[in-house]
């Protein structure tokens, strides 16, 4: 069985200092954009899926963006990124390594119900009975891949950073620290909220959501939310079902506890039809009367652009 932990450490240190055709012939830099937040940087052609570029890939790849942004599971983009763009090592070039079973029965059991409501079914091409046993061949899955030295850069605990917000509205909480990718201490901005500062981050989302999970192992940070109640939304159309939100720091700010109905604000990516949560993004337990408020500034936030 091939450690993980030192595949990982061989791809991000030992192929750079192979000789350039060496490089050239074997592992290629990850270019493929939803796959550059995975724990490898190097991949091989062709893939799994019998793509001969990269540039081929991309196209096939893509076609599963909106199944991502449903948030169905939180295996499918590493499963996606081990198919389409498979880690590439010293040890495993003649052949990439392929995810493991369990990763795909994961993925397809959260997300072919979801398929199948929009006439579709889980592809040939990514059976999961072709793929690996963890126990029996080598093999890649999230859980599986440490550094072989070191922290784990990939893993933050959620509990050491971001204050849980003050009960009461607006909030106003102290500073708490967390463990950076780097080992090293990173800052959670507090967002005291209230009608001015409402106004000044113009958010394109706001949002009634529980919480179903926060995940920031191997893969881009994000939370998994059931959306209950969408109160304003000005670039995307949010579903009032399961939807992903991504994190832009892995320090996970704002803090969102597994289990828990929230407001959250937010901003959208018009071209990817993404939620983002930002620095200046807020989000605090729900609360009725936040609700209200929120609804009487939104107005008159629209009142004050129809004067202009």
């Amino acid at each position: 069985m091939l450690s993980l932990g030192l595949a990982v450490s061989l791809v991000t240190v030992s192929c750079a200092l192979w000789p350039a055709a060496v490089r050239a012939a074997s592992c290629e830099t990850v270019r493929i954009p939803l796959c550059r937040s995975m724990p490898w940087n190097m991949t091989k052609m062709p893939n799994h899926l019998h793509h001969s570029t990269q540039d081929n890939a991309v196209l096939a790849i893509e076609q599963f963006e909106g199944l991502l942004g449903t948030g169905c599971s939180p295996d499918l983009l590493f499963f996606l990124c081990a198919m389409y763009a498979p880690i590439c090592t010293i040890d495993f070039q003649h052949e990439p390594i392929k995810p493991c079973k369990a990763v795909c029965e994961r993925a397809k059991s959260g997300c072919e119900p979801v398929m199948k409501r929009y006439n579709h079914s889980w592809p040939d091409n990514l059976a999961c009975s072709e793929l690996p046993l963890y126990d029996r061949g080598v093999c890649i899955s999230p859980e599986a891949i440490v550094q072989a030295e070191g922290p784990d850069p990939y893993y933050q605990d959620p509990s050491r950073c971001n204050p849980e917000s003050s009960p009461d509205f607006p909030m106003d909480s102290n500073n708490l620290h967390c463990r950076g990718p780097n080992g090293d201490t990173c800052r959670c901005k507090p967002v005291r909220m209230n009608i001015k500062t409402y106004m000044k981050n113009n958010y394109n989302y706001v949002i009634k959501a529980r919480v179903k999970e926060v995940r920031n192992r191997g893969l881009e940070p994000t939370a998994v939310v059931d959306v209950k109640e969408v109160i304003k939304s000005s670039l995307v159309n949010i579903p009032k079902m399961t939807l992903t939100l991504y994190y832009s720091s892995s320090c996970l700010c704002p803090k969102l506890t597994p289990g828990k109905d929230y407001i959250i604000m937010g901003y959208e990516n018009e071209e990817t039809s993404k939620l983002l949560l930002t620095e200046n993004s807020f989000a605090q337990k729900w609360k009725d009367k936040i609700c209200r408020r929120v609804k009487k500034w939104e107005q008159t936030l629209q009142n004050q652009r129809s004067r202009h």
